[in-house]
């Protein structure tokens, strides 16, 4: 029988999108630069991925790392971006966009929404910086927004269960609360039980040593990437 929960992992490079599509997740978000809370990925691996694999890609929609309040000059970045993926043929792009008070941008919003007219919008954990969680998540509704990224406003989403059971709750199915940040396999099925949450958004990354000691500097060159055993177990966890 098949499980009633969606799995998508944050891809940040060719090797974890396959990985994930081997694993047997439903969807990617690309992005790159995960260490800086994720930026927009490079047209060469948005073109790359599409043509490695076959299940849907979200791509991150974010200009620069430190914050979510944008200028109308990075609007026009963040449009261009938009249209490039669509061009691409990407299935959905994940935006978001605060204003100085700590609300939703919703002009900024409504302008990206009309330009990835006919993809999939989702909202990034931006949405976790919001005052007034509630109030926002109606507004992604009546944008028209399908899913909405959040670890409940706390540090991870194991956290922010009590806050992400609320908005499941009160979103009542017309947007997906889809929680992420620091899910693992030792606490999605907790997260899973607590919130009724039905999506889950994670890496399932190991650190990957790509050469051995550098002669000079005596420090490893290394970084992270999504594993196939990692995505299989953390879905295993709460699939069973």
């Amino acid at each position: 029988m098949e499980s009633r929960f969606r799995f998508e992992i944050c891809a940040v490079n060719i090797q974890s999108a396959m990985a994930a599509q081997e694993a047997a997740a439903h969807r990617i978000e690309l992005c790159s630069a995960l260490d800086a809370g994720g930026i927009t990925p490079s047209a060469g691996l948005i073109q790359s991925v599409l043509e490695s694999i076959n299940i849907p890609v979200n791509v991150l929609i974010r200009p620069r790392e430190g914050g979510f309040c944008y200028s109308e000059k990075e609007l026009d970045v963040m449009l261009k971006d938009i249209a490039f993926c669509r061009r691409a043929g990407v299935h959905g792009v994940v935006v978001g966009a605060l204003t100085p008070e700590w609300e939703l941008d919703i002009p900024k919003l409504s302008v990206m929404r009309e330009a990835a007219s006919g993809m999939e919008m989702v909202h990034h954990r931006a949405f976790d910086f919001c005052k007034s969680p509630f109030l926002a998540i109606e507004q992604l509704i009546d944008l028209g927004f399908t899913r909405v990224l959040s670890s409940g406003q706390a540090n991870s989403a194991y956290e922010g269960r009590d806050l992400l059971q609320e908005l499941v709750e009160r979103a009542r199915g017309r947007i997906s609360v889809m929680p992420g940040a620091g899910i693992n396999k030792n606490n999605i099925a907790a997260i899973a039980s607590v919130t009724g949450a039905t999506e889950f958004h994670f890496t399932g990354k190991k650190q990957v040593t790509s050469h051995k000691i550098r002669p000079i500097s005596g420090l490893e060159e290394s970084y992270w990437q999504s594993d196939i055993h990692e995505i299989k177990e953390i879905i295993q966890a709460v699939s069973e």
